[in-house]
């Protein structure tokens, strides 16, 4: 069997307890070495093998999944964040089909939530935005002409840009251009919830001179929308004195 198993955003305590236990019972892990906190190795037994995926290609990482099947050991591949965000695992996962090798899923904590406990940041203000868009700017991998950065952001609503901190001129831009505002908040997290974690909340006008003042070009993951600022909205319905719900009848 093999787990894909989400270490979280990069402070060791924020891996579930589920996939802890998973890492304490494996006989064999894979972990993303650039992204995954290596502390995390600690909860591996003692006569665990352990794998860097940094310096594999997918077909060698394959061949240490089905090595290890075939001798009965429990795998676990372990990817930075959320699995499911930007985890390259349905490769993976279609291969293994191929192969006839189980496999299930562990969630992680993804960094777009580990910047906002960071913050202290509610991304679904009432009055503000209701939803969270999750995207990221082109790079060596291609991005939906429809799901364009400048598309998105017709919208307005609250976003998180994955793998772009290298791009922020470009990126700066491209929002604006899609509807936001030059003074719409923003904020650029560095290694969300790692010990070295920076954070700085500026607005889409200076996210490029933020980055640069600070040194930060990659590794960061950025946030825009005005519930950064969190100013003006509404106070949710569910608990004002005249709502009523399932629990409790509104007072008049």
């Amino acid at each position: 069997m093999v787990y894909f198993v989400g270490a979280g955003t990069g402070a060791v305590d924020l891996i579930t307890v589920r996939g802890m236990r998973l890492l304490k019972r494996a006989d064999v892990i894979i972990y993303a070495g650039s992204l995954v906190n290596p502390e995390l190795l600690s909860y591996a037994k003692r006569r665990c093998e352990i794998h860097n995926s940094a310096d594999l290609t997918l077909e060698e990482v394959l061949e240490i999944m089905h090595r290890a099947e075939t001798e009965g050991k429990a795998t676990v591949r372990l990817h930075t964040g959320d699995p499911s965000v930007y985890g390259t695992v349905r490769e993976q996962m279609d291969e293994l089909d191929k192969m006839g090798i189980a496999y299930e899923s562990c969630p992680g904590v993804s960094a777009c939530f580990g910047a906002a406990s960071s913050l202290n940041l509610e991304y679904t203000l009432p009055g503000i935005s209701q939803s969270l868009i999750i995207t990221r700017m082109e790079g060596r991998t291609k991005v939906p002409e429809n799901e364009s950065i400048e598309s998105l952001a017709a919208h307005q609503a609250s976003m998180a840009v994955y793998l772009s901190a290298g791009m922020l001129q470009e990126l700066s831009r491209r929002l604006i251009q899609g509807g936001y505002r030059t003074d719409t908040p923003a904020a650029l997290i560095y290694k969300a919830t790692w010990p070295e974690e920076e954070s700085y909340i500026c607005t889409i006008g200076t996210l490029y001179d933020t980055a640069a003042g600070h040194g930060i070009t990659k590794t960061a993951l950025v946030l825009v929308g005005d519930a950064i600022a969190h100013h003006h909205y509404e106070r949710s319905r569910l608990y004002a004195p005249d709502f009523t719900t399932e629990f409790r009848r509104g007072k008049e």
